[in-house]
């Protein structure tokens, strides 16, 4: 269940969020959403891979955290072991909210029902101080979530120039473990080098114009941390 309302100083001026990582605090989690503007940064800890909505047939792109629903293999009791996270996670419990008018800016909401939310105690870190200004907390939020939002509305051509190339095909991951079982990742997808490399120097040049290229590479590069996340599995089962 979720309780998203606008942030305001009246209403919430004794909010508190708790900081900090933990299965108890919604980390628990395979993966979250990540826009090619992140690219760059989360290749270099997690798996990059690409899902297609099956209602509306949209594609999205995903950082990946583990293997099954509910895995985080970069949680460790109460730390996150990666020095950066999807912007689409890390945010939480906040979010953009709008009204009718799609031109006017967007509000930042609050998922009263998210396990970070709490007006318990002295724990967590307050929304507003005692005279109703913005906690650094709170600023930090609104400023992660204009970057989500203008970083989510630019991946559109991103995502249109993944389908005009048909750059995405399925693939499937058989990951062996040190307890002699096997797991496999399906229903994903990822970039098809093959049909990168055929393309021609004008389609090229239009996707180094359009700035694809860098998000491109950096989605291939990621396949690299599978190697890293079927170690944290194998870690997790040996109990090291």
């Amino acid at each position: 269940m979720s309780q998203h309302v606008i942030v305001d100083s009246v209403s919430h001026r004794d909010l508190r969020v708790l900081d900090g990582a933990s299965a108890a605090l919604g980390d628990n989690v395979m993966a979250a959403l990540a826009t090619p503007h992140e690219f760059r940064a989360l290749q270099a800890f997690y798996p990059i891979v690409f899902r297609r909505d099956l209602a509306s047939g949209q594609v999205s792109a995903l950082a990946l955290f583990g293997f099954e629903n509910g895995e985080n293999l970069y949680l460790k009791g109460e730390h996150w072991d990666a020095p950066c996270k999807p912007l689409a996670h890390a945010v939480q419990p906040f979010l953009i909210g709008r009204s009718q008018d799609a031109d006017m800016p967007g509000q930042v909401h609050i998922d009263l029902d998210h396990p970070r939310v709490t007006q318990a105690g002295e724990r967590g870190v307050r929304l507003f101080d005692e005279d109703g200004r913005a906690s650094p907390l709170l600023e930090n939020a609104a400023q992660m979530l204009g970057d989500l939002d203008g970083a989510y509305r630019e991946s559109g051509s991103f995502f249109a120039a993944l389908e005009r190339y048909d750059l995405l095909e399925p693939f499937t991951l058989e990951v062996p473990l040190v307890d002699g079982s096997k797991h496999t990742l399906v229903g994903f997808l990822a970039i098809n080098e093959d049909k990168l490399r055929a393309l021609g120097g004008g389609e090229m040049g239009d996707l180094h114009r359009e700035g694809h290229l860098m998000p491109l590479f950096m989605a291939m590069a990621s396949v690299s941390q599978f190697a890293g996340l079927v170690a944290r599995r194998n870690a997790r089962i040996s109990g090291t």
